[in-house]
This record gives structure tokens, sequence and C-alpha cells, in this order.
């Protein structure tokens, strides 16, 4: 388990993006969520969401922390915290 949380801890994170078509995204550590419209996943440099159309994972490389991603590109954002929902979801501010 040491080596699989070494390799987890030293990823490097950049974002490479092609034409607002073809992202590739390195020191990703979870993929929390996706689907065709939004991807929120865990990084080496914090929370990271994109936000598209028509957005689908073409390559998952989950030992190096590689994804590649396809579709069109409107937003990307970081922030900090544990996970989307403490963040503000819907139901997290309807019982605060």
């Amino acid at each position: 388990m040491d080596k699989i949380d070494n390799v987890i801890t030293s990823l490097n994170h950049g974002i490479t993006i092609n034409e607002r078509k073809n992202i590739i995204i390195t020191g990703v550590k979870k993929i929390e969520s996706f689907d065709d419209v939004e991807f929120f996943m865990e990084t080496s440099m914090g929370n990271l969401t994109l936000k598209g159309q028509d957005l689908e994972i073409i390559k998952l490389d989950t030992y190096q922390g590689n994804v590649s991603i396809k579709g069109r590109l409107d937003s990307l954002s970081y922030s900090e915290g544990e996970n989307k929902e403490k963040d503000g979801s819907l139901f997290s501010k309807l019982f605060k």
C-alpha cells in the first residue's frame, strides 16, 4: 500500500487544452462525479470542475492520475474543500 500512496502524493498537476475539444489532465487523484455537461475531480492542486457540452472520458489511467476528455469545454474552475456537497449543494444549503 505504501507504494500506491507515494505515487498518489507525488502527482504533478497539469492541464492541456487543444481547441476547447480535447482536454488532458494530469495529477488527478479521484473523479468524484461526471456526466456529459460537468466533471468534478480531486487533483493534487485542489478540486477541479469542468463544464461543457458532450463531455466524455476517452482515456483514464488511475495509477498515474491521467484523464483524457473530449467535448466542448466552456469553463473550468478550482475550489478548496473536501467535496462538492460541502461546497454548497442545494441539499447542504437546505439543511444548514
